[in-house]
Formats: structure tokens, sequence, C-alpha cells
């Protein structure tokens, strides 16, 4: 046999060297603090994503309270202080809020109120603004404004008594 024809026949049999093989625990350690640095910037943003989508429901279903109370104004000539009454099927409470209603005068205060450290109480109120028309009868239309704790906590229920969020709160846009 020719030696170049052995030596790579004897190449394809014989076991390879394992000096290569594996990682140092220098390159692992390094890996893992790169991962941990990621993480630690990463993580904050993921939290306040899931905190939003939470504060999202609270918005929701305040400011679907505030319709509903509007609708049921109509029909009624008054305000309700049962969600049920409401007809929009929210539950009073959910695993991050309590909903309520107050009524003072001609204002109702739809309540959203946190009940974890994380997130935003929210109040609608929905009041009625009496005018004189251009014909000089006296007319009544509901209004409503949709307002955010400055606050992130357990929140404490608001009860209104004119169309103005709470001092320090926040007014949402419609």
């Amino acid at each position: 046999m020719k030696s170049d024809f052995k030596r790579q026949l004897l190449g394809y049999i014989l076991p390879k060297k394992q000096d290569n093989a594996g990682f140092t625990l220098t390159e692992l350690i390094i890996v893992t603090v790169i991962i941990g640095i990621l993480s630690a910037i990463a993580l904050p943003s993921i939290l306040s994503r899931a905190n939003k989508s939470k504060q999202t429901e609270a918005k929701l279903y305040t400011g679907s309270m505030n319709r509903a109370q509007q609708a049921y104004y109509l029909e009624n000539t008054a305000f309700t202080t049962s969600i049920d009454n409401l007809g929009i099927g929210i539950q009073p409470q959910t695993e991050n809020y309590d909903y309520n209603i107050q009524i003072n005068n001609t204002v109702a205060t739809n309540n959203g109120v946190s009940r974890k450290k994380a997130l935003n109480s929210y109040v609608g109120v929905t009041y009625l603004n009496t005018f004189i028309s251009t014909a000089g009868t006296v007319e009544s239309v509901t209004i409503t404004i949709l307002c955010e704790s400055p606050n992130t906590g357990v929140g404490t229920q608001q009860t209104m008594t004119s169309g103005v969020c709470p001092t320090g709160w926040l007014l949402l846009p419609k």
C-alpha cells in the first residue's frame, strides 16, 4: 500500500484525539453572564406589558359602564347603582379589579378599583348636563369622562359630585 493511502485509511479507522471537545468553565461563565444581563434588560419591559394589558381590562369595563349608564338614563331617566341593570355582562369583581357604581344626584361614578400593587385604578363619570336650548326649552344631555389614578397600587373607591376627575387624576382621551 502506498503511504498516503495508509495514512488516510488509518485516519478514518482510528479514533481522533479529543483535544478540543466541550467548553471551558470560563466560556460557560461568560455565556451565563451575558444571558443574565439580557434578562435583566428584558424582564421589566415584559412585566410592564403584562400590567398594561391588565389595565386595559379596567379601561374597557369602566368605559363600557359609562356608555351603559348613558343608555340606561335614556330609558329610565335615572342612573343605576347595579352593574347587572346595565346589561353589559361585567362581573363586579375580577382577579385584578373591583367594579362598582356610586350615585350622587345627577352624577354616576363607575369605579374600576385596583386590587393589586402594580395596577392603576380607573373612574368613569357619567353626569347630566342641563342647559336652555335656543328654542328656550330646558334640555339635558349625559356626558362621560374617564380618569386614571396617578399612582399604581391598591385603589380606593371614588364618589364624584361633578364631571371632573378627582384631584391629581389624569383625564383620558375619548
